[in-house]
């Protein structure tokens, strides 16, 4: 391994940070939409999800972590009887998100132990830095 060519452990949690926050985002934009049934567009909103991908630079088997792409979960759209509904189609049916609370929760809190896990990698280095200086003194 080459020291300063590689993605150190500071580097390696920091876009673990990085990616797990924008996962957060994400989330937490399914969950303010789960009940929009226009999303500016004449559709119902279509729940987004973070493609993760590495970041390696020189092949040795250390990466960070990287967003490759923000898509839209394409899976069927729930269509509920609401025929006092505006968005209602002729048989009183709207479309509603794709998006299910109780996995936007389970997703979220793994994202949040995620994001904490890179923290603590981050103060663990930072007392064995602080441990390494002191024994040099």
């Amino acid at each position: 391994m080459r020291i300063g060519n590689t993605f150190g452990p500071v580097d390696i949690a920091v876009s673990g940070m990085r990616a797990q926050s924008t996962q957060m985002e994400v989330i937490s934009s399914n969950i303010a939409n789960a009940r929009t049934v226009d999303n500016g567009q004449g559709q119902a909103y279509r729940r987004l999800q973070v493609l993760f991908g590495t970041d390696n630079e020189d092949d040795d088997g250390i990466a960070g972590v990287t967003i490759s792409n923000i898509a839209q979960d394409m899976s069927s759209l729930e269509r509920i009887f609401d025929p006092g509904n505006p968005k209602a189609d002729a048989t009183g049916y709207v479309n509603m998100p794709n998006v299910q609370l109780p996995v936007e929760m389970m997703n979220m809190s793994t994202a949040t132990r995620a994001y904490q896990a890179n923290a603590a990698v981050l103060k663990r280095y930072q007392k064995m830095v602080e441990t390494t200086l002191e024994l040099l003194r």
